[in-house]
């Protein structure tokens, strides 16, 4: 090890006596600042990490390393000092690898210059450390393949010249081996070979953040490989000449039989893909134990099926063996009980008609352009999960997260592969869960309690509904055997105590028939189990099937292997006047009742008959308009019921058709929330730290008034970040960073929410500041770039906030609307009966008006503890239009707005597996907001600290230099 030492240190001396040694570093990086600045646009794509600089970290290391090794024995040759070494009392084995050591200490030094780069990045955003360290590694492993490529070839050349070009050849073969141009032309088997062998697919691997074994072992193969044949050459010149020997035949059988070991080395570890480190926050590339929890649950074999074609997009080529790997890790997660299948439909017309004729999978045509020609290829990208008779397809756009970098430049990746996965099974479990026993997925035992009056003091229409009750109950115990247990009591029986129980607890209270009727009752149903009580609606229409499910309903809210439902009331759409040219001008919610049906079971519901759908478990109103009181009722009353109301609204609306314009908007909640200590501000916040956004501005050309749109930094775009964030709620999983449109502040009344559990969720920024001015355009005349007065910092403003607890209902005390309704209609029918007396055609009208469902007057007044509301105050940031701007910023799928609900709905109903995959997930991490000078600032930076860092290194030369010389006079010092 000494004499190795001694080598390379004496290799070191010579690359830094001359400049060429700092005329590599400088050009080296230069080349990357450029390429990372300009080349890759750092500051346009505006995400936090430093993946353009790795994607380009082979090509330059190729440069780099044929440029160190091209002297290495090359000048030996030329000096005529080769002999000398050859013949000198040290081993070829320690001469080789004090050379290799010398130059990837030089390739070490040069990745090291390099390490400001994501210094400054992680200053300007989240950025994930993991694959910063796996492309610092795999540039490392990469650079000592190349450099004992570039030691052989050198070792066979006099010339500097001829070698650096040799090397450079060869490395870029290697290096193209494995790319998707090559690939492409060959089949599925042929290709995955191909990237077996090749450095550029090994290193784009590593540099993930995954750092496995198989990579590693390839990388140090080919320095074994290299270094190898590198000291049999030497040693066949060391012997040029004489007559061949067994010394000659040993050397060679030895050197063949080391490259065939470590061949078939990496051909032994190919199939195991188990022995890998994830080194991403959150591990999004290795299974969770949440995901294995879904599989421990299967009963039945799972089949996952991966459709791919060999032909494919070139973005969409390097994410299969991604996907291939993660898919392989579910089948060993899965214990024999989930199947994994790779498929190319175009090889097999058997499956691909299967495909396109059973679960709708089909080939997408993609368009390609090559030097000579644009073609269109049709391939598929699908993966189908299937679980008895239900299945799940998951195609490319479900799978990948595209950004835009300009007009024709796209980035691919991976969105969050498992959480999508998983997401699948849990619906197709679930929904083949959902058609069975429903006791069977409830853990413990379940008491459904009736506190139902005597027959007598029913009104008939309960009379019949109490029969069916009965024989519904029948046919529950039956499927739950001791699992069930039925207790029907009269709360009048006992004096009054169980009455008024039930009032302080559960806000129960007599029922009516009618407005004016004497006739008093109870009819209130709960379900038990688990120390949880859910109450059961009284169904609208009263009936044996409406009843059925509405006692379904509530046993599922004990069940985890249920898909669950969500009531999702988003306002009317107004028609406009399309025959004249005019569409609607309000906000409409495609995208999220889209995004949230890939986990859940969506009820849309306008609440106008007073309640919410039994099913529903959850109920998500978003953009409230002037709701009736009926409408307000049903919100009321499902969370008497101990439900979660998820609310999205504010005092103000804004439209996008041409000029931005804000207005008023009463939700109709506002008497409501304010009953409960929670008050919406009627201002608009304003924030410093903001989102761009593309925005319709005008300007004044002479006397003529442009239009047109701009990207700017749009206050009323609040940019949350985590220290806006409460981290510990659990509702935030996953999202690091969130822009709220058009918000507004909320209040909340602390002594009204003393007993309640207050969780503030979202703040802005502490420079915010309040407007109640609708003018919401910028004026760039007035104000400047800005396009808005700075206003007086308000400091940080609640945006989002989760109140928990028992509420009292804003009707306590009042007469049901429902019932007040139909006595109004009575009344109304009644009046009609006295005309009709003069006109028969009416007297027809009314009678068959009259055969109506009567109206039962019942009135929750309190809830248990587990009611929640959640409210966010904005009435646009999950509309279409103003996620479509936002993604149109951005240059990829904005859906964070989208993620946070499903994050309420998940967290709400207790099913947090997915909560916590999704935690783990890959999202586009986005730069901290910046002016275009804070930009140009952070880009010089960089410049100097690349020039600072070479005269570190020169100056570290020159010290090492100073003190080897002054040993050196020293010892001669001695001799004398």
């Amino acid at each position: 090890m000494n004499t190795l030492r001694k080598v390379a240190r004496r290799e070191l001396a010579v690359f830094f006596a001359t400049p060429a040694a700092f005329i590599f570093f400088g050009a080296f990086l230069a080349a990357t600042l450029f390429i990372f600045f300009w080349v890759e646009t750092f500051f346009s794509r505006n995400i936090a990490d430093v993946r353009p600089m790795f994607e380009w970290m082979p090509l330059l290391l190729i440069f780099l390393s044929a440029a160190i090794t091209m002297r290495v024995w090359s000048e030996e040759h030329r000096a005529g000092t080769l002999e000398h070494l050859l013949t000198a009392p040290v081993g070829l084995p320690t001469l080789v690898g004090g050379k290799f050591v010398a130059c990837l200490g030089l390739v070490a030094i040069g990745l090291l210059l390099t390490l400001p780069l994501p210094i400054t990045v992680s200053l300007l955003g989240q950025l994930d450390w993991g694959p910063v360290c796996g492309g610092y590694l795999a540039s490392l492993c990469l650079a000592g393949a190349y450099l004992a490529i570039g030691l052989f070839v050198s070792a066979q050349f006099n010339s500097q010249i001829v070698s650096l070009i040799v090397t450079t050849l060869v490395c870029t073969v290697l290096y193209l081996l494995g790319a998707n141009t090559l690939t492409s032309f060959f089949g599925t088997q042929t290709g995955e070979m191909l990237k077996l062998l090749g450095g550029g697919s090994r290193f784009a691997a590593i540099t993930r953040g995954v750092i496995d074994v198989r990579d590693l072992v390839y990388s140090l193969s080919l320095i074994g490989i290299f270094l190898s044949l590198n000291v049999y050459t030497l040693e066949r010149q060391r012997w040029a000449g004489n007559p061949a020997n067994s010394a000659h035949r040993s050397w060679l059988a030895l050197t063949v039989l080391l490259v065939a070991n470590f061949f078939l080395l990496n051909l032994w570890l190919a199939p195991l893909g188990m022995l890998r480190a994830d080194l991403t926050a959150g591990s999004i590339y290795s299974i969770s134990p949440a995901t294995r929890s879904y599989l421990a649950r299967l009963q039945e074999p799972l089949l996952i099926r991966g459709y791919f074609s060999a032909q494919t997009h070139p973005l969409l080529a390097p994410l299969q063996p991604q996907l291939r790997d993660l898919l392989r890790e579910y089948e060993v997660a899965g214990h024999g009980r989930v199947k994994v299948e790779f498929v190319d439909p175009q090889e097999k017309p058997e499956l691909e008609q299967e495909a396109g004729e059973k679960y709708g999978i089909r080939p997408v045509p993609f368009q390609t352009a090559s030097r000579y020609q644009t073609a269109v290829t049709n391939s598929y990208f699908d993966i189908l999960i299937k679980y008895g008779n239900e299945f799940v397809t998951l195609g490319f756009q479900d799978l990948i997260e595209i950004k835009s970098e300009g007009d024709t430049k796209l980035e691919v990746e991976l969105r969050n592969p498992e959480h999508d996965i998983t997401r699948a099974i849990k619906k197709v479990l679930y929904s083949y869960q959902g058609g069975g026993n429903l006791f069977a997925a409830i853990g413990g035992p379940v008491i459904f309690h009736g506190y139902i009056s005597p027959d007598a003091k029913l009104p008939q229409p309960l009379i019949e509904l109490h029969g069916s009750l009965d024989a519904v109950l029948a046919e529950f115990k039956q499927q739950a055997g001791d699992k069930l247990t039925i207790n029907f009591t009269d709360p009048d029986a006992d004096g009054g105590q169980l009455a008024e129980r039930l009032g302080k607890e559960f806000g129960m209270r007599l029922m009516m028939a009618g407005l004016l009727s004497p006739q008093t009752f109870w009819f209130y149903m709960t379900l038990e189990s688990g120390g949880q009580q859910v109450q059961v609606s009284l169904p609208a229409t009263l009936d044996r099937a409406a009843l059925k499910t509405a006692i379904e309903a509530g046993l599922k809210r004990f069940s985890k292997g249920m898909l669950k439902t969500v009531a999702l009331y988003t306002p009317p759409a107004n028609p406009g006047m399309a025959q004249f040219g005019m569409p609607s001008q309000d906000n409409t919610f495609q995208l999220l009742q889209r995004f949230t049906e890939e986990e859940h079971r969506i009820k849309p519901v306008d609440l106008s008959t007073g309640q919410v759908d039994p099913e529903a478990d959850i109920l998500v109103v978003v953009a409230p308009k002037r709701l009736q009181e009926k409408q307000v009722f049903a919100i009321d009353q499902f969370l008497m019921q101990g439900g979660t109301v998820v609310l999205a609204t504010a005092p103000f609306d804004v439209g996008f058709q041409g000029r931005i314009s804000a207005e008023d908007k009463k939700s109709g909640l506002a008497d409501w929330l304010a009953g409960y200590g929670i008050r919406l501000e009627p201002t608009l916040v304003l924030d410093p730290q903001n989102a761009a956004f593309p925005v319709p501005v005008e300007r004044q050309a002479g006397g003529f008034t442009v239009r047109e749109t701009q990207l700017i930094n749009y206050p009323y775009f609040i940019d949350i970040r985590n220290d806006g964030m409460n981290r510990g709620s659990g509702l935030l999983t996953g999202i690091d960073q969130l822009s709220m449109t058009w918000a507004s502040p909320i209040k909340v009344d602390s002594d009204k929410n003393k007993e309640r559990q207050v969780v503030r969720l979202l703040e802005s920024s502490k420079g915010a500041w309040l407007s109640d001015s609708i003018d919401i355009q910028p004026d760039f005349d007035r104000f400047g770039p800005a396009g808005f007065a700075q206003g007086e910092s308000a400091g940080r403003q609640l945006l989002a906030v989760l109140v928990e607890g028992a509420f009292d209902s804003w009707f306590k005390g009042k007469v049901s609307p429902l019932v007040e309704e139909a006595a109004r209609q009575a009344e109304q029918e009644k009046k009609q009966q006295e005309a009709a007396q003069t006109d028969p055609g009416k007297d027809k009208e009314s009678k068959a008006e009259q055969a109506k469902p009567e109206v039962i007057g019942r009135v929750l007044e309190r809830s248990p503890d587990s009611a929640r509301i959640i409210l966010l105050a904005s009435n646009t940031f999950l509309a279409d239009t103003s996620l479509d701007l936002a993604s149109g910023a951005s240059g990829s799928r904005y859906l964070t707005p989208l993620q946070l609900v499903t994050n309420c709905i998940d967290w709400s109903l207790e099913d947090r597996d997915l909560l916590a995959i999704q935690g783990r997930g890959h999202f586009a991490r986005t730069l901290l907001p910046m002016s275009k000078e804070e930009r140009m600032v952070w880009e010089y930076i960089n410049y100097g600290l690349a020039a600072v860092g070479l005269l570190i290194v020169w100056g570290v030369y020159r010290v090492i230099r100073s003190r080897s010389r002054r040993r050196e006079l020293m010892l001669i010092a001695g001799r004398m």
